[in-house]
Order: structure tokens, then C-alpha cells, then sequence
């Protein structure tokens, strides 16, 4: 236990230490790591027309490079850069798949951003087999200068799962924590929403104190985390569309690690009322009644819900390190998950139910590692040392976690195979606590 609690007071330090410094701008990815497997695919600039004069220098966002950017960070694919690009085809009669056969592409995509006036665009695209020669997906849709970049993930996504067959997940959004601290004052911290490449962030919540766990409801419309904005934990619900706010949970002692339950009417979290033992609880969210799950002098703390919402995957200390344990929501004996190292933590299952990902330690060194949940096959995804929160993207492809890298808080993406790694870093200051939002995710 001694362990166990060492370890959380180790973290909290670190969100103080690393996350320090001036928060500006957008995550900006880095590459750390490419897939060797990642396939070939030509992406040509898509054609700006239109009757507007000067049409290009009116359009801030490039379509074309956002698509090439999500298929490339998706570790999937490797989109040919444009300067070595064989041709670069506008319509698709224009298209010589012979030429395209010959270098190894397998698809290509063509389009045209057409300004029917400012600020109203419609966007096209098709996705070409270049060894049947033929289209084999093809969309348009109207966007604004606000819509533009999330219907370029959109297109994005209906490229990655036409050829991997998997649904994308690039127009979803992240949840993190970022700290400012200038010279001589108390750190900001600040709870932000942005999409999945680091673009478009925005403040949910600025506080002087902690701001920890964020979760995201089922739907993408809501937000619950832990403040710490009165000197001690409470939890909060944030509405992301009326930026209306209701607290959760205020009891004495600890209000932590809040978790929606996949039909969004129920929270899983942790307490220990009034300076007892910390346990799982489960809330219903519209009558805010409680009922006790776990009880235990262990620490039971951690809560993640499988998919089909009847079962917790849960972090405790009662075999005397911290162990991932399985219990069914209606009750009964824990099972350990969870028996190889001395610390086991964090656990997130994914979408489907087959996999969680979890912490796993070894003296002060943290790594990111998956887990068969069929079979018990245990797979170290990331390096450490220091690595932390797992949240697992909702197609279950890309796994967001934190991390330390240059004594700065940065968060990264390891994918599910552990074969590509990435970094999103803040040019300034630090950041934390990710968690992946679900398909959809509004804002």
C-alpha cells in the first residue's frame, strides 16, 4: 500500500514540477516512431475553383494536407509528399493508373474545394484503386471556414475505413490539462478540448488549483473531472454546448476518478466519505443516488467500465502492491487481471472489449502495456519512463497517454500493435490527464 500511495504523491508532484510554463497555441504532433508496414498512398492537392479572384490566398485551411497528416499519424499509411508526387491529376479523367501502378501506389485521391462564396465552400473527393481503375468512394459536403477542418477529418475517415475496413477516428476530440505559471504568481491550470491533431483548442474550465481526471459522457456533449478549485477534491459535470456546470460529489476526504458508464446514466468513481477507506462507488447521474461496489481496507480507486457496461476494471493495493482487478457491477468477489510486475494500474478497456491497456512499473520506471483480456497476453507498448493515463481512441486503433519528455509534461499516442509512437507537445509548458473523447464528440 505504502507503494502504491508513494506513487500517486510521485505523480501529483510531477503535475506540479513538468507541467509548469507558458500554454500557447496547439498541440504540435512529432513523429517518434513509423510503422514499417505503414502503406503508400498518393494524396494530390485538391483544387481550389470558383469565381472569387485570388481564391487560394482565401482559404486558411489546406483540406488536402490535414487528409495526408491523419492518414500519415494514423501509422497505417505513408501519403507520398507532394514535391514527388507523379502527377497531380484534378479530375479523374485526367488520371493515369498505369503511371500510379508503376510506383507502387495503391490509392489515390483527388478533389476540389469550390468557393461558392465567402465563407461557404463545397468540398469534394475521390478515392481511387489504382490497380482496378476504378473510384471506389467518392462524397461531397458544404462547409464554412469553421467546419472546414473538421469535415477535412471527416473525409479523413471515410478514406481509413474504405481501405482498412476499421471506422476513423480523426474528426473526435481530446480532453487534457495544461498549467500556466508566470514568474512570481500561483500556476493556471486550464481543462481543454481540441481535436485529435492538436488544432482548434478551447478552455473548458481556468483554475488556480488542480484540475484532474476529465472523462467524457458517451455522447460527447459532457465532461466530468475532479477540481480541486475549494482546496480539496470535488467532482464537476460540464456541459460542453451551454457551458452549464453541476457538481457531482463533495463529501470530506476523497472525490476522484469519476468515469461515465457507456450508456451515459450512471458514474463510476471513488470515495472514502469522510476519511475512510478509499472505494468504488456508482452514481445514478439523474438522482444522484450512491451504492457502494467495492468495500475493502484496500485502496480501491480507478474505475473503467467495460463496453457492455456490466462489469468494473478497477485498481487496488489488497494484495499489497496495486492490481487490476474485475468485478460485475451487480456485485460479488474481484478477480485479479493482472499478476506479472509489482504495479499494475490505469486500466481503460477498449471499444470492443478484447483489450485494456494499463501502467504498468517496475522500481520508478512506468510503461504503457496492453493485455489480452481473452488470452492474459501482456504487451509493453512504450519505452517510460515515466508514462501514464491511457485512454484508448474509440476505434480502439491509437492509444493517448502522458508522459515526460525534456523535464516537460507532454502527452503521445502509441498505436494498438506498440509499432508507431508520436508526440503532441505544447511549444510552451506542459500537459496532462488526456482522455480521448468518443465518435462524434461535439463541442
Amino acid at each position: 500500500m505504502r507503494k502504491f500511495l508513494n506513487r500517486d504523491l510521485f505523480i501529483a508532484l510531477l503535475v506540479q514540477m513538468f507541467l509548469l510554463g507558458a500554454v500557447q497555441g496547439a498541440l504540435r504532433i512529432e513523429i517518434t516512431k513509423g510503422a514499417d508496414s505503414a502503406v503508400p498512398i498518393a494524396i494530390v492537392p485538391f483544387q481550389i475553383i470558383g469565381k472569387t479572384p485570388q481564391n487560394a490566398s482565401k482559404v486558411s485551411i489546406n483540406a488536402s494536407d490535414i487528409v495526408a497528416a491523419d492518414l500519415r499519424r494514423s501509422g497505417k499509411f505513408s501519403p507520398i509528399e507532394e514535391g514527388k508526387l507523379l502527377a497531380q491529376p484534378k479530375d479523374i479523367e485526367e488520371v493515369n493508373y498505369k503511371l500510379w501502378r508503376v510506383s507502387g501506389v495503391d490509392h489515390l485521391v483527388i478533389g476540389k474545394l469550390n468557393i461558392i462564396q465567402p465563407n461557404h465552400y463545397e468540398i469534394s473527393f475521390r478515392l481511387l484503386d489504382v490497380f482496378k481503375g476504378t473510384q471506389v468512394l467518392g462524397f461531397q459536403f458544404s462547409a464554412t471556414d469553421q467546419t472546414l477542418r473538421s469535415v477535412s477529418h471527416h473525409i479523413s475517415d471515410l478514406i481509413y475505413e474504405e481501405i482498412t475496413g476499421q471506422k476513423g477516428a480523426f474528426d473526435t476530440k481530446i480532453a487534457y490539462v495544461t498549467v500556466l505559471r508566470k514568474q512570481g504568481t500561483q500556476p493556471s491550470y486550464k481543462l481543454q478540448v481540441a481535436d485529435t491533431d492538436g488544432y482548434k483548442p478551447q478552455t473548458v474550465l481556468n483554475s488556480t488549483q488542480p484540475i484532474m481526471s476529465p472523462s467524457w459522457s458517451p455522447d460527447g456533449s459532457k465532461l466530468v473531472y475532479v477540481s480541486f478549485e475549494k482546496r480539496r477534491p470535488e467532482i464537476y459535470v460540464q456541459n460542453l454546448f451551454n457551458q452549464k456546470r453541476s457538481k457531482v460529489t463533495s463529501f470530506d476526504g476523497i472525490n476522484g476518478a469519476p468515469v461515465w458508464s457507456p450508456d451515459g446514466k450512471k458514474l463510476a468513481l471513488t470515495l472514502s466519505k469522510g476519511g475512510g477507506n478509499p472505494d468504488i462507488y456508482i452514481m445514478n447521474v439523474a438522482t444522484k443516488k450512491l451504492r457502494q461496489l467495492t468495500k475493502h481496507w484496500g485502496i480501491d480507486t480507478e474505475p473503467a467500465w467495460t463496453p457492455d457496461g456490466n462489469e468494473l476494471l478497477f485498481t487496488s493495493s489488497r494484495a499489497g502492491n496495486p492490481h487490476i482487478y474485475r468485478m460485475p457491477l451487480n456485485g460479488g468477489t474481484p478477480k485479479r487481471v493482472t499478476f506479472e510486475g509489482k504495479y499494475n494500474s490505469s486500466a481503460q478497456v477498449s471499444s470492443d472489449g478484447r483489450t485494456m491497456v494499463f501502467v504498468q512499473g517496475e522500481g520508478n520506471i512506468f510503461k504503457i502495456a496492453s493485455m489480452d483480456l481473452q488470452t492474459g497476453f501482456v504487451q509493453v507498448l512504450t519505452d517510460g519512463p515515466l508514462d501514464e493515463s491511457p485512454s484508448f481512441a474509440p476505434n480502439g486503433s491509437m492509444i493517448l497517454y502522458a508522459t515526460i519528455d525534456k523535464f516537460k509534461g507532454v502527452l503521445a499516442a502509441v498505436s494498438a500493435d506498440g509499432r508507431f509512437q508520436q508526440k503532441l507537445v505544447l511549444s510552451e509548458g506542459g500537459v496532462r490527464e488526456p482522455a480521448w473523447g468518443p465518435f462524434k464528440a461535439g463541442f
